[in-house]
């Protein structure tokens, strides 16, 4: 017999989730079979969908032995810090994702990705520790590729990082906006409304009626005298896969450097894409660990290369 207590972070959470989380290495039917037969909250029997509280003590009728099978040993996230700072406070960190750095791991690079860099800034600061937490990971809200820069926001506690989720699935409070650099003289504001369409097998996008709906807002910044390029601010209504991307090839203003869906130059190796500024607005009380961002407004830094192309066009 194992008895778990529940923390702030392992709180607010549906019971098979958190179980899905802290038996990582337990198949799905074995989690569900646990809460069935081997498992009681606060002494009674409850259904998968039970939401946990702060103080709860879950009995898992199993061994030590049999948990330490199930669970995964607490890893270091220890590499070398690239990210800047934007802003931060007790339950948020917003921080500047350089070129280069994925968010997440993928199947060629676990070890050196953003989140791991996060994690192990807020390790050495005491505000995390690995090995004291079951289902809880510091974790991004918002995702960049590869190859676009700027802003990404951290939940730094379950809870912050809980409604930080709502927040940005509810569209709720929160303006993104992006900078590139586009071919054409993009002369006037612009809303695109273009459903998309995602190809798994080739990981390219395109404009579909059968697709998920999508919405851009794209405002010229600055206009080469000759109308060959220019430096346009999009704003994101939606977050769809490659959407800004595939949105102002679509009206005629291919984003510079893209070689799927751009246009090539010398100058630029990939697309000049960069998240430089997050609004909020006002926030409702019910998101009660994020009303201090409330009017706030974060910017990142230009990337040198942005400049750099820009003069080089």
């Amino acid at each position: 017999m194992v008895i778990i207590s529940i923390n702030s972070n392992d709180a607010g959470q549906r019971l098979d989730r958190f179980l899905r989380k802290y038996l990582i290495r337990a198949p799905l039917s074995a989690i569900y079979k646990i809460i069935r037969k081997d498992l009681k909250l606060n002494g009674k029997r409850v259904k998968e969908d039970r939401v946990l509280s702060e103080g709860d003590e879950l009995t898992l009728y199993i061994s030590e032995e049999k948990l330490k099978e199930l669970t995964r040993k607490p890893k270091d996230h220890k590499a070398k810090r690239q990210f800047g700072i934007a802003y931060e406070d007790d339950d948020i960190l917003i921080v500047e994702k350089p070129w280069g750095l994925l968010t997440h791991g993928d199947s060629n690079d676990k070890k050196n990705t953003l989140m791991n860099q996060v994690c192990g800034y807020l390790q050495d600061k005491g505000e995390y520790d690995p090995a004291g937490e079951k289902s809880f990971t510091p974790s991004p809200v918002n995702r960049l590729d590869r190859n676009t820069t700027g802003l990404v926001i951290f939940g730094k506690t379950g809870e912050s990082l809980r409604q930080l989720t709502a927040l940005i699935r509810k569209r709720d409070g929160i303006s993104k906006y992006y900078l590139t650099i586009v071919a054409g003289d993009f002369s006037q504001e612009m809303v695109i409304e273009d459903a998309l369409i995602k190809n798994q097998e080739t990981n390219r996008v395109r404009i579909s009626d059968q697709g998920q709906s999508a919405k851009s807002i794209a405002r010229p910044l600055r206009r080469r005298a000759d109308g060959k390029y220019s430096v346009v601010e999009v704003e994101l209504v939606t977050g769809r896969t490659h959407q800004i991307r595939v949105h102002l090839a679509g009206k005629g203003y291919p984003l510079v450097g893209d070689s799927k869906y751009g246009i090539r130059v010398r100058c630029a190796s990939t697309q000049l894409l960069h998240a430089y500024k997050l609004k909020f607005g006002e926030i409702k009380e019910e998101y009660s660990k994020l009303t201090g961002l409330s009017g706030l407004e974060v910017k990142a830094e230009i990337p040198e290369d942005f400049e750099r192309v820009w003069k080089e066009l």
